[in-house]
């Protein structure tokens, strides 16, 4: 059967698929534009987007907004008639206003926001034609956010993407949930949500798009979540491995030699547990000989003088090549990976598998 659409207020996808943001410097302009060129979302990483920048280390913010509004319009140069978006950590960062208000006035389709509540996201996109989705990872986090939106805002979350416990990067469960694998699956989180924003759309008439990620892999996952009623999935680790992505080579290819027994729960300075493949940086980590000789104040729950390591240099570490001595997030099924690919060749692939076992007509 043929897959739906994604609708979020007046966007329309032509596949259900949103490319996960990855940063930093991971999910760039050339993903992003690849994805969405393919009929899905393509998601540019919020997260130090100027790294690249030439005053990056002396003028981190003012880099960083510059470095965003450049490969937002790299992307819409790239695809222009494409659905675009950005995806910001909430409550961890110290530009999250600037950069959220950068990216409306260049007039990007979708922000995503992670890593804590957006509390005041309505307000920035104000008069705006740019949707906001939050990522939860519970009905309660979902009927949280919805009820201070429609508080305070009377405003309902444009699209909710709901991550499970196998999701790379940084997790919205406890260190002990993951390393006991007690957390709810992501199925189960599904039907959560799903129960949580049903008030909120009786009470305004309005479908609030969810959006299942965290652990899909393949076009039978991506059946399976249509099937208990996502309205699409979000996907980030399987596009690593395309040659649009923007990270280096040797980072992609830790990606397809990372074994099972590699991936590692680890804590982040950004206040929360993550996902990554291990390596002698993390070794380094748990020994504790990382130190901290500046700081970017880029996030405000890091104190240099406890934090286990900078996690800013460390993700331009590996995503410029130094796979050893980074720190490389992944999602739970990284060792599935076993080549490269392309955008096109992946998404045909998802598409046609997802297309046999899809049963909901919706």
């Amino acid at each position: 059967m043929k897959l739906p659409s994604i609708n979020i207020g007046d966007i329309k996808t032509r596949i259900p698929i949103v490319q996960g943001a990855m940063g930093i410097g991971v999910s760039m302009h050339r993903l992003a534009a690849a994805v969405a060129n393919e009929g899905g979302i393509g998601v540019i990483s919020g997260a130090q987007t100027g790294f690249n920048e030439p005053d990056f280390r002396q003028n981190n913010n003012s880099a960083n907004i510059n470095g965003l509004i450049k490969e937002i319009r790299k992307t819409r140069a790239l695809s222009p008639n494409g659905i675009i978006g950005v995806n910001f950590l909430a409550a961890a960062v110290n530009n999250y206003v600037e950069l959220v208000t950068a990216s409306v006035k260049e007039k990007v389709d979708l922000i995503i926001s992670g890593a804590g509540l957006p509390k005041n996201l309505p307000d920035l996109v104000r008069n705006s034609s740019t949707k906001i989705a939050p990522i939860v990872s519970s009905g309660k986090a979902a009927s949280t956010i919805s009820k201070i939106w429609d508080r305070n805002y009377n405003y309902l979350p444009d699209a909710i993407i709901v991550e499970g416990p196998e999701a790379g990067g940084h997790l919205g469960f406890s260190m002990n949930q993951l390393l006991e694998n007690s957390a709810p699956a992501l199925m189960e989180i599904l039907k959560e949500v799903l129960d949580a924003v049903k008030p909120f759309e009786l009470k305004y008439n309005k479908k609030i798009p969810v959006i299942a990620a965290g652990g899909i892999f393949t076009g039978r996952d991506i059946a399976e979540a249509l099937n208990n009623g996502a309205s699409g999935v979000q996907m980030a680790t399987r596009f690593v491995v395309t040659e649009e992505c923007d990270a280096d080579i040797n980072f992609k290819k830790a990606y397809i030699e990372a074994k099972k027994e590699d991936l590692r729960i680890i804590k982040s300075p950004v206040g929360l547990p993550g996902r990554a493949i291990y390596n002698n940086f993390i070794k380094k980590a748990d020994e504790g000989l990382h130190t901290i000789k500046s700081c970017y104040k880029c996030l405000k729950t890091c104190n240099p003088a406890t934090s286990p390591y900078c996690i800013t240099n460390a993700l331009i570490d590996s995503v410029t090549g130094d796979t050893k001595e980074g720190l490389i997030f992944a999602g739970s099924n990284v060792h599935r990976i076993t080549k490269m690919t392309t955008v096109k060749e992946l998404i045909n692939e998802l598409v046609t598998e997802a297309e046999k076992y899809f049963k909901i007509s919706q």
